[in-house]
């Protein structure tokens, strides 16, 4: 028996709902694993990779690479992320684009909301840590993973349909996604969090991303 064909206004839908199976799955596994305390040789094994001479508190690499890390880590804080989230706010209500702003601004507020519910159910200690890094909340997932990748990839996702040149959405999306990568591995670099952590935290993250894709689609947001 002949399956019936997909419409192709429904694929992007479809291959949206097989991509957020997928990453919630992996948030899924890795959270498990996390929980039964399987992932300690593979946190191990990377963390030191990235140390100086076996020295928990040293990363690897010159003084400058370090300075640099700090940072790139800091293209993750609820600093940052906020002052480029309020500077796309006032651009979308000038290019009167009222509904995506409120829409960019749920978004944001309730997938921040989410990271930090699940921070404090799963409470996982933080690693040993450089010094000067100061951290206020618990190790999984990973805060500035799960936020950055909920404001870079939601932004490029909804200002991608918005351009009117192709090359400049494909930039914008992959500039979304780089700066997603970039602040996980940079979290990792400093010792602030196992690579677990990250993981977690940008399946979570774009997994939202994802879901708030959708869901603007199905509302007309991302129509010109």
């Amino acid at each position: 028996m002949k399956l019936p064909a997909i419409p192709a206004s429904r694929r992007p839908i479809l291959f949206a709902a097989v991509a957020l199976a997928a990453l919630l799955g992996t948030f899924g596994f890795v959270a498990d694993e996390v929980i039964e305390g399987d992932t300690v040789v593979f946190d191990t094994a990377v963390t030191m990779v990235l140390r100086d001479n076996g020295d928990i508190m040293n990363p690897i690499g010159p003084a400058w690479l370090e300075e640099a890390g700090r940072d790139v880590t800091s293209l993750g804080s609820f600093s940052i992320l906020g002052l480029i989230v309020i500077l796309v706010l006032i651009s979308l209500v000038l290019i009167k684009r009222p509904l995506t702003a409120a829409y960019v601004t749920f978004a944001v507020l309730s997938g921040t909301i989410l990271s930090s519910v699940f921070k404090q159910i799963y409470d996982r200690p933080r690693p040993p840590m450089l010094e000067a890094m100061r951290v206020f909340t618990s190790s999984f997932p990973s805060g500035h993973a799960t936020v950055s990748a909920v404001v870079y990839l939601t932004l490029a996702a909804l200002l991608a349909p918005l351009c009117a040149d192709r090359r400049l959405a494909t930039l914008c999306i992959a500039a979304g996604v780089f700066l997603t990568l970039l602040v996980g591995v940079s979290r990792v670099y400093l010792g602030v969090h196992y690579p677990t952590d990250v993981i977690a935290g940008w399946s979570l993250g774009a997994a939202w991303a994802l879901l708030c894709w959708v869901g603007a689609n199905l509302l007309g947001l991302n129509r010109r």
